[in-house]
């Protein structure tokens, strides 16, 4: 196994556990919480991304090892390999960097850290109603975003790996 084989093999699990773990929320995560109370609703979603933000050692590795080794396939794929092998892998990482981790950072991330600020238990139900509704539909149609780039960065990859 090449060095390069090694790296795109890695990014492909470490991506399709992204494409997962967005794809949890997407489908399973979201829905259910969305059900409850506004109150609810957000400290729900507060307990879940606290344990996230808690810096779980084995989610940061996927989370961050993913982007490092899809770049890391991305240039090996340049170096070493012609025809299509560079362009799918190129692609595959651009696509994963601007579709996942760009709307993560810019619109995830900074929706969940300002619904940690918030003590539902000093907020009315006009307020709790508020702070839902600026959050939950944005994050859910960005968060689909993710689910949808992250699920075909990794089929595309996994159809690289067979190609080889």
């Amino acid at each position: 196994m090449t060095l390069f084989e090694l790296a795109l093999l890695v990014a492909t699990l470490l991506s399709a556990l992204t494409a997962g773990f967005v794809f949890a929320f997407a489908s399973v995560i979201m829905p259910g919480i969305g059900s409850l109370s506004d109150k609810e609703f957000i400290r729900a979603f507060q307990t879940i991304d606290g344990v996230i933000q808690a810096g779980q050692p084995v989610f940061g590795v996927v989370w961050i090892g993913s982007v490092v080794a899809i770049v890391a396939a991305a240039i090996l794929a340049i170096l070493q390999h012609d025809g299509m092998v560079p362009t799918l892998v190129s692609a595959s990482a651009i696509a994963y960097i601007l579709g996942v981790q760009l709307p993560t950072f810019r619109i995830n991330v900074p929706l969940n850290n300002a619904l940690q600020t918030l003590n539902v238990n000093e907020m009315d139900e006009r307020a709790l109603d508020s702070a839902r509704r600026s959050f939950e539909p944005r994050w859910v149609k960005w968060n689909l975003i993710r689910t949808l780039f992250a699920s075909a960065v990794s089929a595309l990859m996994m159809l690289v790996l067979l190609w080889l």
